[in-house]
C-alpha cells in the first residue's frame, strides 16, 4: 500500500502547491478526485491534482515536493489504482507528457530493428497501434491493456504469453534521491512476472521509455493456447515457442478475446469499470502443487482436480510453479458476477479475475471504494480457505489496504 502521512499539515501543503503554479508545463487544481483519474472510477479528492505536459514539468514538480516532504503519489493512466475514499492529505502529479517517436536501428536495407521511444504518459495502446501500422512485430500481444506507457516496466505488463521485458530497450528514470535523470537498462530494474524494483518504492519516477522491436512485422512467438488456437496454431506448436504470425493478425485477436473478457475499456460497460486483472497468478513450491490440487479433488471432486492449470513459474523462478488465479477463484465458488444483482461492486460477469465497480447499489447508493475492498477482501479470503492459496492484488493501494 502507498503511505499516506496522516499528519500532513494542509495550509503547509496549500502554499507549496501554489508554488508549483509557477512551473512551465504544468496545471494546479484543488478539486479533481481520483475517481476521474483512476479506470476504477474510484476515489476521494486529494490536496491537489498537479498535470504534467513534459516530462522537465513531472521531475521538476516532483522535485519541489519531495523537498518541502510532501506527500505524492504518480499517476499516469490510472488503471492499477485503489485508491481510498478519503485519500489523505497528497498531491497526485499525473504525466501527460505523451511524445512518441519511431526510428530504427541501423541503416536502410542493413537495419535490425524497430525502436519506438515514448514518454511516461503516452497511452499505451495508441503505442501498440502504431507499432503494428508501422509493420513493427513485438507489442501485439499487449494491445488493449490500459494505462500508459511510463506504467509498462513499473510491473512489468503482460498478457497472452508475452511481457514487456521481452522487447524493453531501456527506461528514464528521474532519481528521486539524486535528482538525476538517466537511461538505465532493463537488468537493473530486476524484470519478473509483474514485478520490478520500481513496484511498490517512491525512489524514481519513469519519465520515458524505448522499446525494440523486430521489423519484419511478425509477432512474438505464441505461447499462450488460448491465442494460439485462435490463430490457428496447434498447442504442441504454440508449445515450443517457435510459432509467430504478422503482428496485425494477433492484435486483432487479442482485442477480440480482451472484449470478450470485458478487459478494453468501455466508458457504457460497467464490466470495464475495473483494474483489469486484479490478482497475480499466484507462484507457489512446485512441491506444494499437488497439496492445492488435493484440496481441488476434495472440494469439487478428482476428475475437476486434473484439470487445474500448472504453468512454470519463468525464468529465475527454477522449483516454482503458477497457478491460475481466475480458475481458483471461480473453483472457489466466486461465478461471474458475485456476489450478484443490486451488489455496488462485483466481478465482471464476463471475467472473474477483474472486479469491477457497477456505479451504484441496488438502493442508489453510489459505490465507494470500501465496497470494491470488501469484495477484495471476500474473495481473498474464500480462495485461501479453500485451497490454502493466497492471491496477491496487483494494483496499487493508496490510503487502504486489502489486509484491513
Amino acid at each position: 500500500m502507498h503511505e499516506v502521512s496522516d499528519f500532513a499539515d494542509p495550509s503547509r501543503i496549500s502554499a507549496v502547491v501554489d508554488g508549483l503554479r509557477s512551473v512551465d508545463g504544468a496545471q494546479v487544481s484543488t478539486d479533481t478526485a481520483f475517481s476521474s483519474l483512476t479506470t476504477l472510477r474510484l476515489g476521494g479528492t486529494p490536496s491537489a491534482v498537479v498535470r504534467c505536459s513534459t516530462t522537465d514539468a513531472v521531475a521538476q514538480v516532483v522535485r519541489r515536493l519531495d523537498d518541502e516532504n510532501v506527500p505524492l503519489l504518480i499517476v499516469g493512466g490510472g488503471s492499477n489504482l485503489v485508491v481510498a475514499d478519503q485519500p489523505g492529505a497528497l498531491v497526485a502529479v499525473v504525466i501527460e507528457a505523451d511524445a512518441v517517436t519511431m526510428s530504427t536501428r541501423g541503416h536502410g536495407l542493413e537495419s535490425t530493428a524497430a525502436i519506438i521511444e515514448a514518454e511516461a504518459g503516452a497511452v499505451w495502446d495508441e503505442i501498440v497501434q502504431m507499432s503494428v501500422d508501422a509493420g513493427f512485430g513485438g507489442l501485439e500481444c499487449l494491445s488493449g491493456i490500459p494505462g500508459s506507457a511510463g506504467a509498462t516496466p513499473v510491473q512489468n505488463v503482460g498478457a497472452y504469453g508475452a511481457e514487456v521485458s521481452q522487447v524493453l530497450d531501456a527506461v528514464q528514470l528521474y532519481d528521486r534521491a539524486s535528482g538525476e535523470v538517466e537511461w538505465v537498462s532493463p537488468e537493473s530494474l530486476e524484470l519478473s512476472y509483474r514485478y520490478s524494483n520500481l513496484k511498490f518504492t517512491d525512489r524514481a519516477v519513469v519519465l520515458a521509455v524505448r522499446f525494440e522491436l523486430s521489423i519484419d512485422g511478425m509477432s512474438v512467438p505464441l505461447r499462450y493456447g488460448e491465442l494460439a488456437r485462435r490463430l490457428g496454431v496447434d498447442e504442441a506448436e504454440a508449445a515450443a515457442g517457435e510459432i509467430r504470425r504478422p503482428s496485425d493478425q494477433v492484435r486483432e485477436v487479442v482485442l477480440e478475446l480482451r472484449r470478450g473478457k470485458g478487459m478494453v475499456l468501455e466508458p457504457e460497460d460497467r464490466d470495464t469499470w475495473s483494474a483489469g486483472s486484479f490478482f497475480t497468478n499466484p507462484i507457489i513450491d512446485e512441491s506444494e502443487v499437488e497439496t492445492v490440487r488435493a484440496k481441488v479433488a476434495e472440494r469439487r471432486g478428482a476428475d475437476e482436480a486434473v484439470t487445474m492449470p500448472v504453468f512454470p513459474a519463468g525464468a529465475g523462478q527454477e522449483g516454482k510453479a503458477k497457478l491460475s488465479a481466475a480458475w481458483l477463484i471461480e473453483r472457489a465458488g466466486f461465478p461471474k458476477g458475485y456476489p450478484g444483482q443490486g451488489a455496488p461492486a462485483r466481478l465482471s460477469t464476463k471475467h472473474t479475475l477483474a472486479l469491477t465497480n457497477r456505479g451504484e447499489s441496488g438502493d442508489g447508493t453510489p459505490t465507494t471504494a470500501d465496497d470494491l475492498v470488501a469484495l477484495a477482501r471476500d474473495i481473498r479470503a474464500g480462495v485461501h480457505a479453500a485451497f490454502g492459496v493466497t492471491l496477491e492484488p496487483e494494483p496499487v493501494w493508496v490510503g487502504v489496504s486489502i489486509d484491513g
